[in-house]
């Protein structure tokens, strides 16, 4: 039988590439009557496979618990990242005296996502960090002496490295929310608990389109 995949046919083959994006939609979990019928059988059939279904979905249920602590814990390291990449960007901006504005309402708002406000404000937050990190680049490029201010380029520097972290924690953070979306339908005991306790898939980070425009820029 010849392979299904071959990576030596032109056929089928995008030249133009594939620009791949993530969807953000939330599918339900659910199970159909084939579960509750498999439920009653174990009972009816023999206790013991009833009890010890029991047992394993009681497992399955702390298991969600504990990942979904893991989930928030994650997202947490995130937050903690992107509040500190605010600190050294606003101080960057004092230092170049530029108008970039960094008003209480970012703040505010950091603190509303680390109450659990969501993925999308976070993603947003993120965006507007990249926004006012490529102004201060600007200010740089507009004033080479400025290169030369020792705290200036510090606060550079603590810039790549808390967007290195960022990028680190999303690693986790989207490796995380993977175990999560791929067990929600480990039928039986995961996707039976899952959809008894209404559990949806998650979503995982999302770059902003201005970002993913920004790195098919030329740079060289």
């Amino acid at each position: 039988m010849a392979n299904q995949l071959d990576e030596l046919s032109t056929v089928d083959i995008r030249e133009e590439g594939l620009d791949t994006h993530v969807i953000a939609k939330k599918i339900p979990v659910k199970v159909g009557i084939g579960s509750t019928i498999f439920e009653i059988l174990l009972w009816v059939l023999a206790i013991i496979p009833g009890v010890v279904f029991l047992f394993k979905k009681i497992k399955a249920k702390n298991y969600f618990q504990q990942l979904e602590q893991k989930i928030q814990r994650n997202a947490s390291q995130i937050d903690n990242f992107l509040e500190q990449r605010v600190v050294v960007l606003q101080n960057c901006a004092r230092l170049v005296d530029k108008a970039i504005d960094l008003d209480k309402t970012t703040f505010e708002n950091i603190a509303k996502y680390r109450s659990g406000a969501g993925d999308e404000a976070r993603n947003e937050l993120s965006a507007t960090l990249d926004n006012i990190s490529r102004s201060v680049n600007i200010a740089f490029e507009n004033y080479p002496d400025l290169k030369a201010h020792n705290e200036i380029a510090d606060a550079m520097q603590q810039n790549m490295y808390l967007q290195r972290e960022i990028t680190a924690a999303r690693e986790l953070y989207n490796d995380t929310v993977n175990a999560w979306n791929r067990d929600v339908f480990a039928w039986p005991t995961k996707q039976i608990v899952a959809a008894r306790a209404g559990y949806t898939t998650r979503i995982p980070f999302i770059a902003s389109q201005e970002i993913k425009q920004k790195a098919k820029d030329v740079f060289f």
